[in-house]
């Protein structure tokens, strides 16, 4: 039998020209315009075509998980790309922040979950989960998603940096409060659904490497 495996991403980037990239906007972000065209799956080249890329760069998000409670620390902020009508703006969600100059993804997650939920991670005590891009059809931005072992037994408080105008709810709930949450759908942001989704089917092999 044929391994139909082997049909799967055929394409790669010598697939595809980019022509130009047109500056549109420029602040702590930027977007660009692309014009390309790309190998079809017929074999021929597509047209010259445009697209609108927000240039975001990558972000490391972190759940912090605590084995001996077995609990998680999630933490409430105010998300302006979040406001909609009749719906509040304020997400739960797990550590996150972008990179700094030369910093590896775990330096990331580890001075973000000081920062924003004064929880002291060792880089001994973090493990990838995946890499994902949040929405490749306008941005560039790749999560790099990562669980971090915690002693969450005297977490919670009000933390985050005043100027990058943060002003984070740091809570604490047992994973299977978390899990309720997310089946309630009270828990709506990307990288929070994913990591809570992954820690329902590896939580045991956590408690079993974290507790030793």
């Amino acid at each position: 039998m044929k391994n139909r495996m082997s049909d799967l991403l055929r394409l790669g980037v010598k697939d595809v020209e980019i022509t130009a990239i047109k500056n549109k906007y420029r602040g702590f972000f930027a977007m660009n315009e692309y014009h390309l065209r790309h190998k079809l799956f017929n074999g021929k080249m597509s047209g010259v075509f445009t697209r609108e890329i927000f240039e975001r760069g990558d972000a490391v998000v972190l759940l912090p998980y605590d084995p001996v409670n077995d609990s998680v620390v999630l933490q409430e902020q105010f998300r302006p790309g979040a406001l909609r009508e009749n719906e509040s703006p304020w997400l739960l969600e797990c550590v996150a922040g972008m990179f700094g100059k030369d910093e590896s993804p775990i330096e990331v997650g580890v001075r973000e979950a000081l920062e924003e939920a004064n929880l002291v991670i060792l880089p001994s005590d973090v493990e990838p989960i995946m890499q994902y891009f949040s929405s490749p059809g306008g941005t560039n931005e790749r999560i790099h998603l990562y669980v971090g072992k915690v002693d969450s037994t005297d977490a919670g408080g009000v933390y985050g940096l005043p100027e990058e105008d943060e002003d984070i709810l740091v809570q604490v709930v047992t994973r299977v409060e978390a899990l309720e949450l997310l089946a309630q759908g009270k828990i709506s942001n990307a990288a929070t659904i994913i990591g809570l989704q992954w820690l329902a089917m590896n939580f045991t092999h956590l408690q079993d490497k974290w507790q030793k």
